[in-house]
């Protein structure tokens, strides 16, 4: 069954890869939508796919890339457009 989270994620997440990281990890798990730096340090992520994949990038995104720390990671049920493939956003 396909899902759709927002996910956001705070700590040390700008500039250390953490962007690169959730794409690679979206492409590899085959999951949809978009992943964008946010003003206030944060990072966001809309994750859509098969439900087991985006609990498993849910749960990796508490670790993220080599260079991150990871402070809290908030999951929410989204309902927007279906995206196509896998992007880096502009910051918002």
């Amino acid at each position: 069954m396909s899902v759709m989270r927002r996910i956001f994620i705070s700590g040390k997440v700008h500039n250390v890869g953490y962007r690169a990281w959730a794409i690679r990890r979206a492409h590899d798990l085959g999951i949809a939508g978009w992943v964008r730096n946010l003003k206030d340090g944060r990072v966001e992520i809309l994750a859509v796919g098969d439900e087991e994949a985006v609990t498993e990038l849910t749960e990796e995104c508490r670790v993220g890339s080599e260079f991150a720390r990871v402070d809290t990671v908030i999951a929410e049920v989204a309902e927007e457009r279906m995206p196509k493939g896998f992007t880096k956003r502009f910051t918002a």
